[in-house]
């Protein structure tokens, strides 16, 4: 069976595809009750499946769920298994499928809520799960070789520790050492049997004793600041409390997936969502893996994909979670004719000069050097074996050996690639290596380009079970961390030309996309991955999709947009104190304001301190800058302050609102009828103006949702338009085309094709439109500014047939037909053949 085959169901039915996906974000606040209560509403709406974020036991007072302890247990938060039962009733009362995110990459490792972690603890390498963690347990440092750093002290050990801020005490029957919140075990065999409460005081009071117990366990206790530097163990990112797991070990992959399989072989579960595989040694295994326990459930991959690259065909997957196709859709709201001059402004205004390429290459340094240093050096130690091994090798200095590995990690222009030791590599891996090569031999010229060939050649010819090979593993799960945490959590924030385009799995230095480009990937999807996910918001966007889509309106007048903010740069000066903030973060500020305005003073201080900590320019989280960030929280709460700047924001604003819903409703729209199966990220059934987490994981008023829904079957066009403010045409685009979708899945599913319509006449650059499965046609324009409603004659060919408009009833025959008279009704059109 290929991957792109038709899958069979259990029961011989077809396999569990969604025809939509509406994303619940599950935490104590919003638990299997709640989202129980949810169920009618998205039934009415559309919806097919309820895609959740990872609701297996995670750590207590998550607000997320990726912080799994447990893989065994449903988050007893959330309401435990009862809950969780009655919350699956209900879905299938309503006639909905589920499916759920899952974390194959990583546990968290901050309690003893995961057992497992705590026995690797209290026994070391001797524990039954010690093959669970990627651990290095043969680490060159002779003091951590056996053991785990665990760095959560506050200040150095040794202060800590005379300061008597560790103490021994009981817990659950065993001995246990106490930090604050943190508890972690004692190994019996290194203690003759449990103390008495009396033993245990002496040993808190004798320091020396303590610290001759401590030193005897299988973890060594260090300060949180060693953890970028000297960690043994793999983790997820630069997060020290979670421990990336060995999932390519098949007891490792069934500890952790036999719930989630049980789910999936008995329909409580109909798809996955498998969060962060770039992480996992071998990707392609996991999912073969997968595909094996679960034939015929719907799978898609967080992976996201530089321009250009292409998901590997030979994997078992259904598709990735849709961030390439949210790049797609948004380059054809930005107008390429902005780029120019919008370019000299943000160089006039800040003085950067470099383009992104250069501040992402940048800000990987910064980040491997920095944030995960303990990657680098272990991979760099690893390096240095080969080449002690090799007489032509052992000469390059250790030195030479780790600065060498970084520029190349730096250097590759994609996340990762995926090498198999012992097998021949994919030639786009072969191109991706060779080219990261050339271009770090040419930025090091210090540097002997032998060890970048080296780099290369291991990379793509390691041997498996040898050093090669297992220096050629861990290489590819690094480059995917580095470049998710240098290129979005850190030059995104950095290089704020036009921060539309700073989108995840986006490239900010390509500006815009042509219709024909977006044609010609969609039908390449329709024949390559018809089941893949359609996303335009996620729990991981910068920006939700209605920001962007207003923002993107900017690239239509940048003489405007230019004119304000340079006036807004020399008023607001009398604001900025000698601290800050630079030139870069109030540009940033200003384009926030603008793109989710009117936003709440309190939200916009909480991002902007999040922005400028992510930036890692003025602070940052590992050391925040007190004068600097409180300096830019008085710019803040100044600009909030002053009648005449908030007066003038909202003259600028108010007229691109309108445009900016049309950008919406057109957006969403090709999401929701282009090939592929559509999500919809919670609450955004409605305007969303929502910035980057934990700002879009707020509370959201699922009763408002349930009247506005109820009350617009019976509402005229007009009136829909007519009460825009609430929400009203975007709910109508949303709920129209979902049930669509759900009445007529040979319009949409997988078998259905895909037919770019073809327009005439001066504006046919305006008009997005094409047909799906023979009777469905989608109009949307674009650029709407420039467009100014006018399609001055404009037309379009439609199939022959009789059509109705799903969102105004309007109906039309096919053949040549203005534009303007399909669209004189409503901002899009949703066309069903009769």
């Amino acid at each position: 069976m290929t991957v792109n085959e038709a899958l069979t169901a259990p029961d011989g039915g077809p396999a569990r595809v969604p025809s939509s996906t509406y994303r619940l974000q599950m935490n104590g606040d919003f638990d299997f009750a709640a989202a129980a209560a949810v169920a009618p509403y998205l039934g009415e709406l559309g919806i097919s499946h309820a895609y959740c974020s990872p609701y297996l036991q995670s750590e207590r007072g998550s607000s997320h769920g990726y912080d799994v302890s447990d893989h065994t247990r449903v988050n007893t938060e959330l309401g435990g298994p009862e809950a969780h039962a009655d919350f699956c009733q209900a879905l299938r009362e309503f006639g909905l499928g589920q499916v759920l995110d899952i974390v194959p990459n990583h546990m968290s490792i901050s309690s003893s809520d995961n057992a497992w972690w705590w026995d690797v603890l209290k026994h070391g390498e001797a524990s039954a799960y010690a093959g669970h963690f990627d651990v290095d347990w043969d680490s060159v440092e002779t003091w951590l070789k056996n053991r785990i750093l665990a760095p959560i002290l506050g200040d150095h050990y040794g202060r800590i520790l005379d300061a008597g801020e560790l103490r021994l005490e009981r817990r659950d029957g065993e001995l246990v050492v106490a930090y604050h919140e943190h508890r972690l075990p004692i190994d019996p065999a290194t203690i003759d049997g449990l103390p008495t409460d009396a033993a245990i005081a002496d040993l808190n009071r004798d320091k020396e004793r303590l610290h001759e117990l401590l030193e005897r366990q299988h973890y060594r206790l260090a300060s949180w600041r060693t953890a970028s530097q000297e960690l043994v163990h793999r983790r997820f990112f630069d997060v020290n409390n979670l421990a990336g797991l060995r999932i390519e070990d098949e007891r490792v992959f069934l500890d952790t997936h036999a719930l989630v399989l049980r789910w999936l072989d008995s329909g409580v579960l109909d798809g996955v969502r498998v969060d962060h595989p770039d992480g996992l040694r071998n990707p392609e295994e996991y999912f073969l893996r997968l595909r094996e326990a679960a034939p015929w459930a719907w799978i898609v991959i967080e992976k996201i994909l530089a321009h250009d690259e292409q998901l590997e065909s030979t994997w078992a997957v259904d598709g990735t979670t849709g961030y390439e196709f949210l790049n797609r859709v948004l380059g054809l709201y930005v107008d390429p004719s902005g780029e120019a001059p919008l370019t000299g402004l943000y160089r006039d205004l800040t003085g950067e000069r470099e383009d992104f390429a250069e501040v992402a290459h940048e800000a990987k340094l910064l980040v491997l050097l920095e944030l995960l240093a303990s990657d680098l050096d272990r991979l760099a130690r690893r390096l240095n074996e080969i080449c002690e091994g090799n007489r032509r090798l052992r000469d390059h200095t250790p030195g030479d050996q780790r600065a060498a590995l970084a520029e190349m990690i730096a250097c590759l222009p994609v996340y990762r690639t995926y090498v198999h030791p012992g097998r021949k590599p994919r030639p786009e891996d072969v191109a991706a290596a060779t080219a990261a090569a050339r271009a770090a031999a040419a930025r090091r010229p210090d540097l002997d380009a032998e060890l970048f060939e080296l780099i290369a050649a291991l990379l793509l010819g390691g041997k498996p079970g040898e050093l090669s090979g297992r220096f050629a593993a861990r290489l590819q799960q690094t480059t995917g961390a580095v470049t998710a945490k240098g290129v979005e959590d850190t030059a995104f924030y950095r290089f704020n030309r036009f921060v539309c385009l700073n989108e995840v799995g986006g490239d900010p230095g390509r500006w815009g996309a042509t219709v024909g480009e977006f044609h010609v990937a969609s039908a390449a999807v329709a024949e390559r991955w018809p089941r893949t996910m359609l996303a335009t918001s996620t729990h991981d966007t910068k920006r939700s999709e209605d920001i962007r889509a207003r923002l993107a309106l900017l690239s239509e007048i940048p003489e405007q947009w230019s004119e304000v903010v340079r006036r807004w740069f020399e008023r607001n000066g009398r604001h900025r104190a000698r601290a800050g903030p630079d030139a870069g973060t109030e540009y940033l500020l200003y384009q926030t304001l603008v793109g989710a305005h009117p936003l709440s003073e309190e939200r916009c201080a909480a991002y902007m301190e999040k922005a400028v900590r992510e930036a890692k320019r003025q602070t940052s989280w590992l050391r925040p800058n007190a004068g600097y960030e409180e300096a830019v929280r008085r710019f803040v709460a100044s600009l909030y302050a002053d009648l005449e700047f908030q007066a003038g924001l909202d003259d600028f604003v108010k007229p691109l609102v309108g445009p900016g819903r049309i950008n919406s409703l057109s957006a969403k729209l090709l999401t929701l009828t282009a090939p592929g199966v559509p999500d919809v990220y919670q609450g955004s059934e409605l305007w969303d103006l929502s910035l980057v987490d934990p700002d879009n994981r707020r509370p959201v008023d699922y009763r408002l949702r349930a009247r506005l829904l109820a009350e617009l079957d019976g509402l005229s066009p007009d009136r829909v338009s007519a009460r825009a403010d609430e929400g009203l045409p975007k709910l109508l685009v949303v709920s129209r085309a979902l049930r669509l979708r759900r009445r007529r899945p040979d319009l949409f599913g997988p078998e259905a094709d895909y037919l770019p319509l073809v327009a005439s006449g001066i504006r046919a650059g305006n008009l997005v439109a094409f047909c799906r499965g023979g009777g469905a046609i989608t109009l949307a324009p674009r650029l709407v500014l420039g467009l100014g409603g006018d399609w001055n004659g404009t037309e379009v060919d439609i199939p022959l047939g009789t059509w109705r408009d799903e969102l105004t009833g309007f109906e039309t025959d096919g053949g040549r037909r203005r534009v303007a008279d399909l669209l004189g009704r409503f901002a899009v059109a949703l066309l069903v053949r009769r």
